[in-house]
């Protein structure tokens, strides 16, 4: 009876084995969905923001957006906040938006932070981490601009600084 029993567990393990190699494949490569690239329209935004609102792209249609991924931990994040506050009160006239997306953290911490550090431009929730998987985003932070007409004009990953954030966001105002 052992013997009759040992075939059908090697076909279990393999078949564990697959889909283990399956679950880390899609891990590594975001879901399969793929990461926007240059040019793509960017993924659907639904999020709560610190303002109790549920803000979406839709609703900056025909303006610039900065959609920047952060998180209080991340001490690159931290070091930009300033600069992306900078640019926000330097281009918000201008019809540019930037969007601080909050990945998984509670609305306590991001408030206590954005309070802390002077950050008005609008931030939003990402408590369940959605936006970070449609938008592929691995390092944190990582910087979306798009353009007027909702395309991707380019991503940073990594740290921006404030002659990077200025430069890219004058290529979105004045293409």
């Amino acid at each position: 009876m052992g013997k009759a029993r040992r075939p059908v567990q090697i076909v279990i393990l393999i078949f564990i084995v697959i889909l283990g190699v399956y679950a880390i494949g899609s891990a590594v490569s975001g879901g399969g969905s793929g990461k926007p690239k240059m040019g793509d329209k960017p993924p659907a935004i639904k999020l709560l923001g610190m303002d109790g609102k549920v803000h979406t792209l839709e609703e900056y249609k025909g303006k610039a957006v900065v959609v920047n991924f952060w998180a209080t931990w991340c001490t690159y994040c931290v070091n930009e906040m300033p600069a992306l506050q900078a640019q926000w009160k330097k281009w918000s006239d201008q019809g540019v938006v930037v969007l601080g997306i909050n990945t998984g953290e509670d609305e306590m911490t991001v408030r206590n932070f954005t309070q802390q550090l002077g950050i008005d431009f609008p931030v939003l929730y990402d408590t369940n981490n959605e936006a970070v998987q449609d938008y592929g985003v691995v390092p944190m932070p990582t910087t979306f601009f798009v353009d007027k007409k909702g395309k991707i004009a380019s991503i940073h990953e990594g740290e921006l600084n404030l002659a990077t954030l200025d430069d890219q966001i004058k290529r979105l105002v004045n293409p």
